[in-house]
């Protein structure tokens, strides 16, 4: 069970569920949805937060929000 905060910069995957019903909610709205390919983009230096590629644009996510979201 991998997490999207463990994928390394440059590395693909699929979002396969969340951890966290509340945070599932926003992250579906902004584009986060099972099935949907997902890259990491960059990492800030601290490692929080980071920039995702989903559906087409940038997102940019903390590290806790990042961990509820679960990689096939």
């Amino acid at each position: 069970m991998k997490k999207l905060s463990q994928l390394e910069v440059g590395k693909k995957a699929i979002i396969k569920e969340f951890t966290d019903l509340e945070m599932s909610v926003k992250l579906m709205e902004m584009g986060c949805l099972p099935g949907e390919e997902i890259r990491v983009e960059r990492v800030a230096p601290l490692g929080d937060p980071i920039a995702i590629n989903v559906s087409g644009y940038m997102l940019s996510l903390r590290k806790q929000e990042a961990s509820t979201i679960i990689l096939q």
